[in-house]
């Protein structure tokens, strides 16, 4: 089922895709320096049993419905450089968040999370009608997500002043909400048919910044779609 947009496809996972993603969930890569830098880093373990259970998905070929996850993919050459997820808040009153990986820091500030993550909100609200408000969270030292969550529409809803600790410093951790009558009427022909009419500009480069440079720091009887119940779960 891709979603197709200018430069980039969402799509389910091949069981070609798994060796780079194995690879890009190693340690050492740019982005997860700012992908939730304050869990704790899987395990080599923790990394293969990911992938085992991506294997048995694909080979089974049982997708949930709606998506709770897709693989980013360059539209030109299929390669995989990210993922897009969902996840929930509060799966009583379907109350769902979406996040976004994009590994490969070449491709970061040219737009390309503005357009892999526009779709998959968009694809979101469309697939699942329950779903009221979709939610973002990320830190203030993540100034890139900050920028990319207010350039969709999202709105600063919360700030946990020093909750996050990363390198010794305290940050805030940040959360960001739209409501699903507020991203219709911001898109109200899809959010593809806004990129066919207004392409994306590359935002500026922004720093991060925490908060204290100086201290170390709807309901229904029908159930809710399956959905990993915290940020990085498979």
């Amino acid at each position: 089922m891709p979603i197709r947009g200018p430069r980039l496809s969402l799509r389910d996972f091949r069981l070609e895709d798994l060796a780079a993603y194995r690879a890009w969930r190693l340690p050492g890569h740019a982005w997860q320096e700012l992908d939730g830098p304050y869990y704790a880093a899987e395990s080599a373990a923790e990394i293969d049993a990911r992938i085992d259970r991506l294997r048995q998905r694909i080979v089974a070929g049982r997708w949930p419905s709606p998506r709770s996850r897709l693989l980013i993919a360059d539209a030109r050459t299929d390669r995989l450089f990210g993922t897009v997820s969902w996840y929930w808040i509060g799966q009583e009153s379907w109350w769902p968040a979406a996040g976004i990986s994009l590994f490969d820091e070449h491709r970061w500030r040219q737009g390309l999370g503005f357009e892999a993550l526009g779709l998959w909100v968009d694809y979101l609200f469309r697939a699942e009608p329950r779903f009221r408000r979709m939610d973002l969270e990320t830190w203030s030292g993540n100034a890139g997500m900050m920028r990319l969550a207010e350039t969709l529409g999202f709105t600063l809803e919360a700030r946990h002043r020093k909750a996050r600790q990363v390198g010794g410093l305290d940050y805030d951790s940040l959360g960001y909400g739209v409501l699903r009558e507020e991203w219709i009427a911001r898109y109200p022909r899809g959010f593809a048919a806004r990129l066919r009419e207004d392409p994306p500009t590359p935002p500026p480069p922004a720093s991060p910044t925490p908060t204290s440079p100086t201290t170390s720091d709807p309901a229904t009887s029908t159930p809710p779609p399956a959905a990993p119940a915290r940020k990085d779960s498979p």
